[in-house]
């Protein structure tokens, strides 16, 4: 790994790093013993194994970054550690002391699959008194029993986190498999539940249940004789090239096993309404479609790549891409008999090298413990790696830097400053590439959008942070970084453009505009006046996605400088300034456009296009003796997508408010 390379970084000059660090130290403080005690006996492999088990980098800064999102008027150091602590605390609650059956703690030691993106526990089911219809539950069968005095039956389910239990009215579709000599569904099995209805405990009519739900999964063992047999005797007794549509619509029956290949986004057509397609390959490697309509698609939910998945009685269908020449195409559909089975992929895990005088100074309070003779440190940490040898760096320790990037990588973030922006004219297809810049090199990465760009407004110098990206080589050799706005766990914060950055004294330091640097990595916040001595003002059109100005072609068509769209319904008066900005310190020549310089000037773009030449000047000079906390970044203005002049190098980006206000004033 790259990351091996050491490269001497100094401590973060970035106030929003820095306080990156301090929460995740606060969040898991080192025990004593961890310590190291005098540091002659530190083990560093030690250190990262009980790190893992803290919260990520990209975890802590993407809960602070949805915090700021939503609080625009600012946050405290202590807003944003409660908000933190009670997120990690609900999503790793250890519970009430534990009283699981010990043939649960015995599966559980056994339990070797990643939890599904939905789960939740049935502890939090009782405290929230609330299960939404995509929520998951992987749960143990406690016990099945038929409610006195009826013929329904009913599956006590615990889980591997919780110590209470929740009862369930078991489906019909279900009942065959429940017979207490024969059925499946009996004490010690694992399932997967979604699309439940929770009824909730009235008063005096005892606990909360679980509605029947048809969605249910069952999960085998192959390591278990009972469960081998019934893959290999039953489930395995038929290929998908052994389907015949005319067979199927006769009554015959099929029993089929493959592994999930594909699981496509949920699609709506007028015809046929929502569906979803998975893609199943068996073991002659042949590729079939098996699609869920409607509230079906919640089933998905219970789904992951890699894992072999049963289907004993589906409903054959014909495919909907088949046409009147190819009438034997087929695809498979969750049928009123249809049961479902699942052996789940097993996420292997690889050995990540971690370079400690890169990245291990990032966790507060470890410093002091290491060894810090020169010359690299190198451990490792175990991250779980795909059915394609890709490893997910989503549980990262660390902050990953452009450095440690390299083949087959997903789940990556990054957090640096933007250098280039480009859209290729040639491409239909809404593609930006993004040069993204830290402290130890750049990578450009390759934005794919759905339909448009969808990141409001962002220009050069900007310092953002994106999640999800996946790395790869391509054919001509070189390292490619891509990212998909569709992808779960995708996203894309432009730090710059956040006002709770500027309302929020413990992410920022105010800096003197004698002391502002041009090589910083990050944004930097100054108290300010305006001067009009230099000061000019334009208004022109831009583009309502993204911000951006628009240009008229020679057609008469308007055009987006920054996603080459003809825009001409989707364009507003912008401001485009040119300002003098200046403190105690001294003067710098900056620019600012769209919402921030409405805020600077306190007037809207419409409203100042129609004042007099002489009620404009007036207007300005009304400015003269105001103070504003401001964003600053530098941007080189060669090849930015701004219509500039060379003595332009700083774009003011967010205004907060006057000084004199004790709120901010956005």
């Amino acid at each position: 790994m790259n990351s091996a390379m050491a490269i001497d970084q100094p401590q973060h000059d970035d106030p929003f790093l820095r306080f990156v660090d301090y929460a995740r130290s606060v969040l898991s403080p080192e025990d004593d013993d961890d310590n190291g005690g005098d540091g002659e006996d530190f083990d560093p492999s030690r250190r990262i194994g009980a790190d893992i088990r803290r919260p990520s980098w990209n975890w802590i800064v993407s809960r602070i970054l949805r915090t700021c999102a939503a609080y625009s008027s600012g946050v405290t150091a202590a807003i944003l550690l409660s908000d933190l602590s009670q997120a990690w605390n609900e999503q790793h609650r250890d519970g009430a002391p534990r009283k699981r059956p010990e043939f649960i703690n015995q599966l559980k030691r056994k339990r070797r699959r990643s939890k599904l993106p939905n789960t939740v526990t049935i502890d939090s089911i009782y405290e929230k008194n609330f299960l939404s219809l995509n929520s998951v539950l992987e749960a143990v069968i406690v016990d099945a029993f038929v409610l006195p005095g009826t013929k329904i039956y009913m599956l006590k389910l615990g889980d591997f986190w919780s110590s209470n239990t929740i009862d369930l009215y078991l489906h019909r579709r279900y009942y065959e498999l429940v017979d207490p000599q024969t059925g499946i569904l009996k004490k010690g099995r694992e399932i997967l539940l979604t699309g439940c209805y929770l009824r909730s405990a009235a008063e005096g009519s005892g606990h909360p249940r679980l509605l029947p739900t048809e969605y249910l999964v069952i999960l085998l063992d192959e390591d278990e004789d009972d469960d081998a047999m019934l893959v290999g005797a039953h489930l395995c007794s038929d290929s998908f090239s052994s389907i015949l549509l005319d067979a199927a619509n006769r009554g015959v029956s099929y029993s089929l096993y493959a592994r999930i290949e594909f699981i496509g986004a949920l699609e709506i057509h007028g015809k046929f309404g929502s569906w979803k397609q998975i893609t199943l390959v068996d073991e002659d490697g042949v590729k079939l479609n098996f699609l869920l309509w409607g509230e079906q698609v919640l089933l998905a939910n219970l789904f992951s790549i890699g894992s072999m998945l049963g289907l004993d009685r589906p409903y054959v269908a014909s495919s909907l891409k088949s046409s009147d020449e190819e009438s034997d195409k087929i695809c498979l559909e969750y049928g009123s008999a249809t049961q479902l089975y699942s052996v789940p992929f097993i996420q292997h895990e690889e050995q990540v090298c971690v370079t400690l005088t890169q990245n291990w100074a990032q966790a507060s309070g470890l410093l002091s413990t290491l060894d810090l003779t020169p010359g690299p440190k190198v451990s490792q940490v175990s991250l779980p790696r795909d059915s394609q040898g890709s490893v997910d760096f989503r549980s990262y320790p660390f902050q990953t830097f452009v450095t440690d990037l390299h083949d087959k990588m997903t789940g990556i973030s990054l957090y640096g400053v933007v250098t280039h922006i480009k859209k290729e004219r040639s491409s239909t297809q809404a593609n930006f590439s993004l040069r993204i810049q830290d402290s130890t090199g750049a990578i450009w990465a390759k934005l794919h959008f759905e339909k448009s760009w969808s990141l409001g407004r962002l220009s050069l110098g900007h310092t953002v942070h994106i999640s999800g990206l996946t790395c790869s080589i391509t054919l001509q050799n070189c390292l490619e970084a891509l990212w998909f706005d569709s992808d779960t766990g995708a996203s894309f914060i432009n730090l710059s453009c956040l006002p709770a950055l500027l309302n929020s004294p413990c992410l920022h330091e105010l800096s003197k505009i004698s002391n502002l640097s041009t090589q910083t990595g990050c944004t930097q916040i100054a108290s300010i006046w305006l001067e009009m001595a230099h000061c000019l003002v334009t208004t022109r059109l831009s583009h309502v996605v993204c911000g951006h100005l628009v240009n008229e072609t020679p057609s008469g068509v308007m055009e987006c400088s920054f996603c080459l769209h003809n825009c001409d319904s989707e364009v507003v008066r912008s401001f485009h300034l040119k300002i003098t900005l200046a403190d105690e310190s001294g003067k710098i020549f900056a620019w600012s456009a769209g919402q921030t310089a409405i805020e600077l000037l306190q007037i809207f773009p419409d409203e100042f296009h129609e004042l007099p030449e002489e009620e404009q000047v007036m207007f300005f000079s009304s400015l003269q003796n105001e103070r504003f906390i401001v964003a600053l970044v530098y941007c080189n203005t060669e090849g930015t997508l701004e219509v500039s002049t060379p003595f332009e190098k700083t774009e003011v980006l967010v205004v907060t408010g006057k000084e004199r206000w004790r709120w901010p004033y956005i």
